[in-house]
């Protein structure tokens, strides 16, 4: 992939919460306190954070990691992410304490009522409290709770009131690692992976929004790794360039919420800058009920084919404003909408 490497890199709030799982775990298990813990992420990478704050009492430890977003305008950057783990039956269980949120709608990837911890996080966390249980000879059944002093506030400003998202912050991250969010360095690395695509004489592309789409997309595809543009969310920075610096075939992909807003006519598909239209949605499927939903991925639930129909809406839309480039040549869109899981809910296009 090609992405903005000038920028400084950070790290996700999940990464956080799993290094001071990590310290604090040490700790309650008879160790002493680590000045700095290393813990694995989803990929590979083994980063090392410092433990900024630490606590203790009868039967419980909590440690606090200071999240660093890099060169990332991160709202959460330099805030404290805390961990108090404790025994408890049942394996690993979470809470969510001071400035963590608790679900309350569906068509999040945690169900309502449970805190708002993202799959991922949970389970490098999991896989934290395994690892030292083994080391230690204990019981892998630790309650955790995650806090963000502070959370509750922090949380206005970003979207997770409007999600049904209440009391705090979400404790999210699918790699552990925070891309910078530089729009004119982001842009211009999908420029420069589009002319590397076009002097090695590639004749497909395709632009992902993530890591997950850009998985199934290249292996439904069997494009090889420079074909792949890191686009994120910057759509419009990709198609535009395109428009005049053309390949043969393009192929878009992503989850169904950020291609209903790429359908909807929008090329910025963040989600502090674009929002999807639930009752235009309701139209496209013809399920009145849709414009109740809470996000695109819950109406998809309620109309099996809905992720078809985006697939074609937004093929409409990329066929009639980016089809024909400058110069007249003809460029060929396909179109791949998938869930969370990487699981296709629709395709369009040749």
């Amino acid at each position: 992939m090609n992405t903005p490497a000038q920028l400084r890199r950070g790290w996700t709030t999940g990464a956080c919460a799993a290094a001071a799982t990590r310290a604090a775990l040490i700790r309650l298990w008879g160790g002493d306190w680590p000045e700095s813990v290393t813990i694995a992420l989803p990929r590979g990478e083994r980063p090392s954070f410092a433990v900024a704050h630490r606590a203790e009492g009868p039967g419980w430890a909590e440690a606090g990691i200071v999240k660093d977003a890099g060169d990332d305008p991160d709202v959460t950057h330099g805030a404290l992410i805390v961990a108090r783990v404790r025994a408890a039956p049942g394996g690993v269980t979470f809470r969510a304490g001071e400035g963590v949120g608790t679900v309350t709608k569906p068509g999040l990837p945690i169900p309502p009522g449970e805190p708002a911890i993202n799959p991922v996080p949970r389970a490098m966390m999991e896989e934290v409290v395994a690892e030292l249980a083994a080391e230690h000879a204990r019981a892998p059944d630790i309650e955790i709770t995650v806090s963000v002093p502070g959370g509750a506030e922090i949380a206005k400003k970003t979207w997770n009131p409007r999600l049904g998202i209440e009391g705090g912050l979400s404790i999210l991250g699918t790699t552990g690692i925070v891309r910078p969010f530089s729009c004119a360095a982001w842009i211009a690395s999908i420029h420069r992976g589009v002319d590397v695509a076009r002097a090695a004489g590639l004749g497909h592309v395709a632009g992902c929004t993530g890591a997950t789409s850009e998985k199934v997309v290249q292996a439904l595809h069997g494009l090889p790794d420079h074909a792949m543009l890191d686009m994120g969310d910057f759509a419009g920075g990709l198609l535009k360039y395109l428009a005049k610096h053309p390949v043969p075939r393009v192929t878009i992909g992503g989850g169904i919420g950020k291609i209903t807003k790429l359908a909807q006519g929008a090329v910025d598909l963040h989600s502090a800058r674009s929002q999807v239209d639930l009752e235009a949605l309701a139209d496209l499927a013809g399920v009145p009920e849709i414009a109740g939903a809470n996000t695109a991925l819950e109406a998809s639930r309620m109309a099996p084919d809905l992720g078809q129909k985006v697939a074609e809406a937004a093929l409409a839309q990329l066929v009639g404003r980016y089809g024909t480039a400058a110069d007249g040549t003809r460029i060929g869109f396909d179109v791949v909408v998938i869930d969370r899981a990487g699981t296709v809910l629709g395709r369009a296009g040749p």
